[in-house]
């Protein structure tokens, strides 16, 4: 064992392991006894293919990713041995058979389509679509694709997840309107389907502008299945004879999710009747099963804290799963015999278990007398203990609607076995926790999540587990923004990394996509009628009040947050001759996809934090441009 300084020490993990031969996994998709999955690869520049039983069927350059709504998600579907699914470059819906080329079923310019739905009885394709017209406006609704496009059903802002009932009669679908997002409100509608495939006698069942709908799905003898949170908690309820009836009874946890993509999935039947499922308690999440005579929820012996992505086939499980000592697999779960199996892990890792940091979830007071929850990552490495308190990284999730999770994940093991602690703040705001908790930032973003991250960093500093004049924040998208707010308007921390963030607020309310054009609405108020609250939470309104070191990361095509918001930022500060630097990655968008930008990424923040918090590298890295540093 050596005694070093912390942030020094010789790590096992460099950035560029992080990326070789890792993949992101997007989606699953069972098909009889055949498992289709998609997968996101860094090292072919992000591009995300098709797989089949382990074996790719996609080819480059086809790359399965939908823009609807910009986020994407559900991309493809597998149905009878076909796969049907949204290329990205031009957005069309293509057939592919297993061993032949992609054949183009729909394709137009301005055309976007989403969760690719067969129906084997009419053999047509319903999806959600997506329309962009030449003057801005864009059109959504369910669609039928067969011989062209036909809309089923529109007039409403938004649509997401279309369900097919077992004898193809029915079809579910979930609607919101503006300035709703689909976790404030949103609507479940259902319809009879003609011979044609067009929908009649459609009518709302469920849902409202303060209610929130997840997941339709019919069971196999043909009951709607649904998820709403209007006890607080996203719990699980079905449609009987015109009522809406309890399969549970109301029980704190969550059965949803917030719908940032298509391809969310908390729950599907077995051939015996029962209900698999994940359910999340105070942010960590559960397998279990429900038996719908009984009203009751077994929680099952399976060892992992983070699902996503879940899907029931039969008598079998199949999710993306992740926990404290695991990297995100792709998990089989076969129910009867309750056999557990490992079929892909997202990342080989080489690591001894005496080198990974384990998640702590912490509990930490909060302004106004209330309890925010994080997870803490110590510093861990088998050969360094330090010789001082380590630095600190808190690390803001994007969003803001959504939440970190305590699993095993590389860049934070990056970090941590280098010698700097990490905290991942689950503030007001974030999932998991209840509707409650998640409306904490209704007209309070910009104050109440940054209270949280700075309160989460001053817990650890005072409990002596960390260098208070060291800490560090950081955050992409919402959390970019989280990070600057927290840097211009309370003196907490010492440095901070913005990736993607927003500086303006004003610019975001102006010029952003359809699926958040209004979402300020309810976490600041109503633009430009709130216009100057927007300025006084606008971090480039108060660069005054900014004093210690940025670094910005920016996608070239984020069409989220536009590059002009670090660009604002960046310019502003190094007139002001605080230290900064600034990088913007080409061929990129919202988050960094492409492995040679993710290596540059993770090296330029290391090389900034050693150089603001001055600690020598064990191993050097290359040096990026930093503006005003002595």
């Amino acid at each position: 064992m050596e005694f070093k300084p912390c942030g020094s020490w010789d790590s096992p993990i460099s950035s560029s392991q992080i990326v070789e031969s890792a993949v992101r996994f997007v989606d699953l998709a069972p098909d009889e006894a055949d498992l289709y999955w998609s997968e996101s690869r860094p090292e072919e520049k992000g591009r995300t293919t098709i797989v089949k039983n382990g074996e790719d069927i996609l080819s480059s350059p086809f790359n399965a990713r939908n823009k609807v709504h910009e986020y994407g998600g559900a991309s493809f579907t597998a149905s009878n041995g076909l796969v049907y699914f949204v290329n990205f470059e031009d957005q069309g819906l293509y057939a592919l058979k297993p061993g032949a080329s992609p054949q183009k079923i729909y394709q137009k310019d301005g055309f976007r389509f989403a969760t690719p739905l067969h129906d084997p009885k009419r053999d047509c394709i319903y999806a959600v679509m997506e329309e962009h017209l030449p003057s801005g406006k864009v059109l959504n609704s369910l669609a039928r694709i067969k011989d062209g496009v036909k809309p089923l059903h529109e007039g409403e802002d938004f649509y997401s997840m279309p369900a097919l009932s077992p004898d193809g009669s029915s079809i579910a679908f979930i609607t919101w309107n503006l300035p709703n997002m689909p976790w404030d409100g949103s609507s479940l509608w259902v319809g009879k389907l003609d011979d044609d495939g067009l929908l009649k006698d459609v009518k709302k069942i469920a849902g409202s502008k303060d209610e929130s709908i997840f997941q339709p799905l019919w069971s196999p003898d043909g009951i709607l299945h649904f998820v709403s949170d209007q006890t607080n908690w996203w719990n699980l309820y079905r449609y009987v004879d015109g009522k809406v009836q309890e399969v549970l009874p109301p029980i704190e946890a969550e059965f949803g999710q917030p719908l940032w993509v298509f391809n969310m999935s908390n729950y599907g039947f077995l051939e015996d009747g029962k209900i698999a499922c994940f359910y999340t308690i105070n942010g960590i999440d559960h397998v279990g099963m429900i038996d719908p005579i009984s009203s009751s929820l077994e929680k099952l012996d399976i060892p992992f804290t983070s699902i996503s992505s879940f899907k029931v086939s039969k008598d079998s499980l199949m999710f993306f799963g992740a926990s404290p000592t695991k990297v995100q697999t792709l998990i089989s779960y076969h129910v009867p015999k309750k056999r557990l199996k490992e079929i892909k892990s997202s990342k080989k890792v080489h690591l001894d278990k005496e080198d990974i940091s384990i998640p702590q979830t912490i509990e930490f007071p909060t302004k106004d007398g209330k309890t925010a929850y994080g997870f803490y990552y110590p510093p861990k490495n088998r050969n360094f203990e330090g010789t001082d308190l380590p630095p600190l990284i808190v690390k803001s999730h994007g969003g803001p609607t959504a939440r970190a999770h305590g699993v095993l994940n590389l860049e934070t093991q990056f970090w941590t076995s280098r010698g700097i602690a990490v905290l991942d703040v689950n503030y007001g705001g974030s999932t998991g926790y209840g509707r409650e908790y998640r409306e904490r930032l209704t007209k309070s973003w910009g104050t109440v999540d940054v209270d949280d991250c700075c309160n989460g960093a001053l817990f650890l500093a005072e409990s002596g587990f960390v260098d208070k004049n060291r800490m560090a924040i950081k955050g992409g998208s919402a959390g970019g923004y989280t990070t600057l707010a927290a840097l211009t308007f309370l003196d907490v921390f010492s440095a901070g990394a913005s990736y993607y963030g927003v500086s303006d607020l004003k610019a975001l309310a102006a010029d952003t996509h359809k699926f958040e054009s209004r979402y300020l609405d309810k976490l600041i108020g109503p633009y430009p009628e709130e216009e100057k609250l927007y300025e006084e939470l606008s971090p480039i309104c108060h660069v005054d009040q900014l004093s210690c070191p940025v670094i910005l990361l920016q996608g070239e095509e984020d069409k989220v947050v536009p590059p002009s918001q670090a660009e604002m930022m960046f310019e502003a500060l190094k007139n002001k001759k605080i230290p900064v630097s600034y990088l913007l990655f080409k061929n990129e968008q919202h988050g960094f996809r492409q492995a040679e930008n993710i290596v540059k990424a993770l090296d330029a923040e290391l090389y900034f934090y050693s150089k603001v918090f001055q600690f020598e590298l064990a191993k050097p890295v290359t040096p990026i441009t930093i503006h005003n540093i002595p």
